[in-house]
């Protein structure tokens, strides 16, 4: 598995879809919306939670199809149905690949385009906190998608269309803690509940992916 990792994480980088690519998309969102609501500060952090929690959801969007893709091109991904390792396993591990070249940049690096956006600074841990807990989630439900439109032409846009959907309640729960938080309010039970979304993805989507693969290779 940890070899498999390894592998995910330099393929991920040297196709162009690692670290640099969501980070620049996520920049892009949080300099270009001062420049459509305008530049007052109690507008800008009054939407800043959703704003931030958009532009990271997007961010981890970008990159889904390469999960899969290059696998199914070279066909690496039947050598790895027929592996010793669970093809739930090797769901679980491509989606970690995913999380750590996509998601835990964009929570690195939240702080920063929130001062962008001017998000009150008692947000700043609710917003590194939800990003944490939710981010995991968009990776896992990502790989499902992937799973369902591998080898498909043009299957990037089908993917989204399948995904977003999924993403919502993350989304709500995220955006709802930084905004409490960011009004000084307790944060804790949009956390608790997005951290239960993450727990029940985490435990159900590696078999739902796999079976999905499972009949993609058939």
């Amino acid at each position: 598995m940890i070899a498999l990792l390894m592998r995910d994480l330099r393929l991920a980088t040297r196709a162009g879809g690692g670290f640099g690519l969501g980070l620049s998309f996520f920049l892009i969102v949080c300099t270009l919306v001062p420049f459509g609501v305008g530049p007052q500060g109690d507008t800008l952090a009054r939407i800043a939670p959703g704003i931030l929690w958009v532009g990271a959801l997007l961010a981890c969007l970008l990159s889904l199809d390469r999960i899969f893709a290059l696998d199914w091109e070279d066909g690496s991904l039947d050598l790895l149905a027929t592996a010793p390792l669970p093809m739930e396993g090797a769901v679980a591990v491509k989606a970690a690949a995913h999380w750590i070249t996509t998601g835990l940049p964009l929570v690195l690096a939240a702080p920063v385009f929130g001062v962008l956006l001017h998000l009150p600074a008692a947000a700043q841990p609710w917003l590194v906190g939800s990003l944490l807990l939710g981010t995991p989630a968009l990776s896992m439900l990502g790989a499902f998608g992937a799973a369902l439109t591998v080898g498909l032409r043009r299957g990037g846009l089908l993917m989204s269309l399948l995904v977003l959907p999924l993403y919502i309640p993350t989304l709500i729960f995220g955006a709802e803690a930084v905004r409490r938080g960011a009004a000084g309010l307790d944060g804790t039970t949009p956390m608790v509940l997005m951290a239960g979304i993450t727990l029940a993805v985490l435990a159900a989507m590696p078999f739902a992916a796999a079976a999905a693969l499972r009949v993609n290779l058939r």
